[in-house]
């Protein structure tokens, strides 16, 4: 759930256009009712706007949800991590903090454990490589993506959160060559991000990139398809899911 001003939005293109999509408490409660076995939130704008994230908006949702939540934007220091679990995360997401203070990484993971630190990376290709972009795919710095994803691994990170930039908002299907080249890097879990739009585009990115996750947004948001419907799709390719049969 990509959240600005306290609504989740999802963008169409490249991180710009923000259409509204519903209060984010509600799809929180719906999508753990549906069976999703996990929801981010990304407050999308805390970065580039210098802000802290809503804490009380995660405390509410946090009490809707009964699934582990991962909760990202605005996070810059081991304070701001502690407040976001203390809140009812599960887990702490760090991007732009992550990229412009490579300690905070492992600062986090020697506090909280690794397990509560995911290491968000929005990657666009350019000149021949994937490069790595932070205040929401804004600003561009000079990391390889490959390369940032082996030294988030070494600081300490649990997981990483790997969105294309090129795929986001398209829904063309996620950026395979990308996110192959970082799951043969590392050996933490990897979730793919960025241009789903049908339940076959799960199928292929884990048959092509071995990864271990799958985010979507707006097939969901918008009603294209239902949780069960793409778990129900997953199983029935041979992709272990939990059982549609335990969704209600």
């Amino acid at each position: 759930m990509d959240v600005r001003d306290g609504r989740v939005v999802k963008n169409l293109r490249y991180f710009t256009q923000l259409p509204d999509a519903g209060d984010p408490v509600t799809l929180a409660r719906a999508y753990n009712d549906q069976g999703a076995d996990e929801l981010v939130y990304l407050d999308i704008t805390a970065s580039i706007e210098a802000r802290k994230l809503t804490i009380e908006l995660v405390r509410l949702t946090a009490d809707e949800v009964f699934i582990p939540l991962t909760v990202a934007g605005g996070i810059s220091t081991v304070e701001d991590m502690n407040a976001v679990l203390h809140a009812g995360a599960d887990k702490t997401g760090i991007n732009t903090a992550a990229a412009t203070n490579p300690p905070l990484i492992s600062e986090g993971a020697l506090r909280f454990g690794s397990q509560c630190i995911v290491v968000a990376i929005d990657a666009k290709h350019e000149e021949g490589d994937w490069w790595v972009y932070t205040h929401g795919g804004r600003t561009a710095t000079r990391r390889r993506a490959v390369a940032w994803a082996h030294e988030v691994q070494e600081r300490g990170a649990g997981e990483i959160l790997l969105t294309s930039m090129d795929r986001d908002g398209t829904g063309e299907g996620y950026d395979t060559a990308l996110l192959r080249q970082v799951t043969e890097a590392v050996t933490i879990p990897v979730i793919a991000s960025g241009g789903a739009s049908k339940p076959e585009h799960f199928v292929d990115v884990v048959r092509e990139a071995n990864v271990d996750a799958v985010l979507a947004a707006s097939m969901f948001h918008y009603g294209r398809y239902t949780i069960r419907q793409a778990k129900e799709h997953m199983r029935a390719n041979g992709v272990p899911v939990r059982p549609p049969g335990a969704l209600t």
